[in-house]
């Protein structure tokens, strides 16, 4: 497969980010961009995915619009989750037509690309088995608690949506739902221990995402990272 674009938008609102990866999508299936990684940082945001349920989110509207929490319906797969400020947020549009036409052989690139990533970092990191997607670490009680949720939706073999790493997330927003519809604790980066920047992180994810798909990626720091600024003069 090709070199991948890596854009960074930044922090930008969950709706006008979905509506960037939408016309991507689009695109890519008629191949006029490259395979392409955004990262992004939302404002607060509580999404929910095809399987989610109502009484998943244990706040009432007045609750969530008084915290500043916005809420919207995804055609990602998975039920209930939160993106807000300390996330790192990656939407792979990749077209995996020249890799592997697997759903969740995709899904465990992600998972492993992250567990990856934290060892990098000095975190232990694990998957659960059955249908518990992201990425889990042990408390020191022995509970495992999601330090990264995925959730994906694939058409055409082109994918969008993605994962959610926790780096310094405030987790008190977490208790406006149940994660994911798991009553699992949450944790982050920095609730483990790790001080890693949110540059930090990207980089080492970027590079295991280049690994596990074999995407050719520079081996330096010198990673080309696009701004959110730029896309309409690159893509239009």
């Amino acid at each position: 497969m090709p070199d991948f674009d890596v854009i960074d938008l930044g922090r930008l609102d969950w709706a006008a980010a979905w509506s960037m990866q939408e016309a991507f999508v689009q695109k890519r299936k008629q191949g006029l961009v490259p395979d392409t990684l955004f990262y992004v940082e939302h404002p607060p945001v509580i999404t929910l995915g095809r399987n989610a349920e109502a009484r998943h989110i244990l706040a009432s509207p007045a609750a969530l619009s008084e915290q500043g929490i916005a809420l919207h319906e995804a055609n990602r797969g998975g039920d209930v989750t939160f993106h807000g400020p300390g996330q790192l947020v990656g939407y792979p549009v990749f077209d995996l037509s020249g890799w592997r036409k697997d759903v969740r052989a995709y899904v465990q690139g992600l998972e492993e690309a992250i567990v990856r990533t934290l060892a990098e970092f000095g975190l232990q990191a694990h998957t659960r088995s059955g249908k518990e997607t992201g990425v889990y670490v042990h408390t020191p009680a022995g509970v495992p608690a999601k330090i990264c949720a995925l959730g994906v939706h694939i058409s055409r073999w082109v994918t969008c949506h993605g994962f959610a790493l926790n780096i310094d997330t405030d987790l008190r927003y977490f208790e406006n739902i149940v994660p994911c519809g798991l009553s699992l604790p949450v944790t982050s980066m920095r609730e483990q221990g790790s001080a890693a920047t949110r540059a930090a992180v990207q980089l080492t994810l970027t590079r295991q995402l280049a690994a596990i798909f074999t995407f050719n990626s520079p081996t330096t720091d010198n990673l080309p990272v696009k701004s959110g600024l730029e896309l309409e003069e690159i893509h239009s």
